[in-house]
């Protein structure tokens, strides 16, 4: 039995879906069933409850193989990032009364630094809050989600695609989450190791070449466009996030184009990734259009 945290989100169903491929058993920790009803009816095992109690997080520890945790994205953290800390304090105690044989955690490219990351600053906080746990733990810094992009298959038919990434020519590291899930399935369930390991994973990337995949599925060329550095702010407000509280996004995106968030952290591990930008904006442009 593996355990998968956010199992209705991206990267938590897509480990789900390669585990189950596998043949594995799975339970998920769950705050609402009947988002996950989908996942009832393929066989795994649903717990109630969520990452804010600990005695419910050591509940569907208990009797685990291994367990992929990661923490609920929060755009407007607090600015002692006390949402993240509180999760990670329930990490702590429930892997410490109910010690699965191995673990492992989303975390994010740049998370081996503790300063200038913006929202980033969870995964930090979330590795340093693990650092003194004992069993084997395997973070995986991931890049960019490519997923992030979608919003393009909208915007994009007038022939440009805003970004963040600036300058669009430089590549920084992204990564599909299918290829997230697949190496998350792959740490659970194969050979087994000690104490604990970093793996980056993802492929050096450019918001240009993005761009240009985008334009392929779409049949049109589009070009990837710098949103202005002082439109930020606003731009972050479209997505929901309150106005005043957009540092945090603005700040890990500095941190991107600052070059933090690049391969080749010495003493990590890098595995990179197999499905590219084209093959995600192409199956959910299949999707819509079935």
């Amino acid at each position: 039995m593996l355990l998968v945290m956010g199992i209705t989100g991206r990267v938590g169903g897509a480990t789900a879906q390669h585990l189950l491929a596998q043949g594995r058993k799975v339970r998920a920790l769950v705050r609402n069933r009947e988002n996950a009803t989908s996942w009832a009816d393929r066989g795994v095992e649903l717990v109630d409850g969520d990452w804010n109690d600990a005695a419910t997080v050591a509940k569907a520890l208990d009797g685990v193989d291994g367990a992929f945790v990661m923490l609920p994205t929060v755009w407007a953290p607090s600015p002692d990032f006390r949402e993240a800390k509180s999760v990670i304090a329930n990490y702590v105690e429930a892997m410490t009364r109910a010690t699965p044989p191995r673990v492992v955690v989303l975390s994010s490219m740049g998370a081996n630094r503790i300063s200038g990351l913006g929202m980033i600053t969870a995964l930090s906080l979330l590795e340093q809050g693990l650092r003194n746990l004992t069993l084997p733990i395997a973070y995986v810094r991931a890049g960019g989600f490519f997923e992030n992009f979608l919003y393009g298959l909208h915007v994009a038919q007038g022939g440009t695609l805003p970004v963040y990434y600036n300058p669009t020519s430089r590549k920084s590291t992204m990564v599909a989450t299918d290829d997230i899930g697949a190496e998350v399935a792959a740490l659970l369930t194969g050979p087994s190791w000690s104490g604990q390991r970093v793996v980056e994973l993802g492929s050096m990337v450019s918001a240009d070449e993005v761009a240009t995949q985008l334009g392929e599925v779409l049949q049109r060329d589009v070009k990837a466009v710098p949103i202005p550095r002082a439109g930020w702010p606003a731009a972050f407000e479209q997505f929901g996030i309150p106005n005043g509280q957009t540092g945090p996004a603005e700040a890990m995106f500095d941190a991107v184009n600052a070059g933090w968030m690049d391969l080749g952290v010495a003493g990590t591990e890098h595995i990179a990734g197999t499905t590219s930008p084209r093959d995600v904006f192409a199956a959910a442009h299949k999707s819509t259009m079935s």
